[in-house]
This record gives C-alpha cells, sequence and structure tokens, in this order.
C-alpha cells in the first residue's frame, strides 16, 4: 500500500514536471527557415501590439515576465535561439506582458499575492519549527493548535497563489500566444507549439502541486 502511494505521488508531482522540460527540449533544434530568435519576435511583437513600456532581456533565472519592470526575460537559448521552443516561449512571455498591458486581473490578483506568499511561506515554516516550543514556553490552553492554524494558514497563502496562477498561465499560452504564433509559425509546426505551451503552463501545476504536497506532508508531521 504504502509503495502504491509513493508511486502515486511521483505520478501526481514529479511527472508533470518532468514532461513539460522534456516537451521543451524536444523542440530545441535550430530552424534556419525561421526569420529570427526568441528575443527578436518578442521585441517585434511588443513593438507591433503596442504594449507601451515593455522591454526584452537576457536573464540566468528562467523565463518569465516581470510585472514591476514590464521586461520579459528569456533564458540564453530562447534570447538567441532560433527553435519551436525558443519562439513559442518568447511569445508565452509576451503573452504575460499582453495581460498586463491590459490590465488582466488574474495577473494582477497574482503580481499582488506573490511578494505576500513568499513571507507566508517562510514564516509558516518557522511557525512549524517553533510550535513545540512555543507551546512549552506560553503552556496556553490551546497554543499549539493556535501556532499550527497559523502556519497552515501560511502554507496555504502560497498554494492560492500557485492555484491562481494556472488560469494566468493557460491564457498566457492558448489565448495570448496562440493567435499570435500562427502568424509566424509554419502550419507543420503548430501541433509542437500547442505542445511547448502547455509545458509552459504545465511547469506552473508542478509549482502548484508541490506547494499543496509541502501543506500536506507538514500537517502529516503534525499529526503523529
Amino acid at each position: 500500500m504504502v509503495i502504491l502511494l509513493i508511486i502515486f505521488a511521483l505520478a501526481v508531482f514529479v511527472l508533470p514536471n518532468i514532461w513539460a522540460k522534456w516537451v521543451l527540449k524536444r523542440y530545441t533544434k535550430g530552424r534556419d527557415d525561421y526569420p529570427g530568435t526568441g528575443a527578436e519576435l518578442a521585441d517585434h511583437l511588443l513593438r507591433r501590439l503596442g504594449v507601451e513600456g515593455a522591454s526584452v532581456e537576457r536573464t540566468e533565472f528562467g523565463d518569465h515576465y516581470d510585472p514591476e519592470t514590464r521586461c520579459v526575460r528569456l533564458s540564453p537559448d530562447n534570447y538567441d535561439g532560433r527553435s519551436l521552443t525558443a519562439v513559442t516561449v518568447a511569445a508565452h512571455e509576451v503573452g504575460h506582458a499582453i495581460q498586463h498591458y491590459q490590465g488582466y486581473a488574474p495577473l494582477i490578483a497574482r503580481s499582488r499575492l506573490v511578494g505576500m506568499a513568499q513571507k507566508a511561506e517562510k514564516l509558516g515554516a518557522l511557525l512549524m519549527m517553533a510550535a513545540p516550543f512555543l507551546f512549552l514556553l506560553t503552556r496556553l490552553p490551546g497554543g499549539l493548535a493556535i501556532v499550527i492554524a497559523m502556519a497552515v494558514i501560511s502554507f496555504g497563502t502560497a498554494a492560492v497563489v500557485h492555484l491562481v496562477t494556472l488560469p494566468v498561465e493557460f491564457d498566457a499560452s492558448f489565448n495570448r500566444a496562440l493567435p499570435l504564433l500562427k502568424e509566424y509559425v509554419p502550419p507543420a509546426d503548430m501541433a509542437g507549439a500547442r505542445h511547448v505551451l502547455t509545458a509552459c503552463a504545465f511547469t506552473y501545476v508542478a509549482a502548484s502541486l508541490a506547494s499543496v504536497m509541502n501543506l500536506g506532508r507538514w500537517l502529516v508531521i503534525l499529526r503523529r
């Protein structure tokens, strides 16, 4: 039974991330028939769509859109690459820039919650570790339960942020990036582009599941 639970946990929490990485790597082969790199496509789309104040930069910290600086940041392979993965990831991140420019409510909500969630998750870890000691110090009736409840709320905040992230990612992939890519990617490559866009969103699905699993792990520990 335990082995089956472990296999199930691996399938649910690990496989989406492995699959996403495999898909992104699968389409990294350079394409001479593509008119530009990921960075060039991103810059072109931002200018064409009139997304004012947005820019494109190379980063070593993973592909993402930074709403504070209005910057589309691409990893070196996708910034300089002329591959299906490069142009599709670039279009996905531009999708976030479009969301921001148009005031897409879930993106704004996520941006506000991210900083709160990072602090809440750190607070949750500290409270979980300190709970027994705080209880011994205070010896108040229900003191341990209160501390545990605070910690669970802290971890739960992080899980909520990841769940809010999911519609943001799928919207950036399929409502924003996909229609744009149809104008730049050969029809024969569109199936691959859809796979890459799904992988972009699934990286956050994996993060969401990991966050929920982390909360569950602490609850199991505290029940012992």
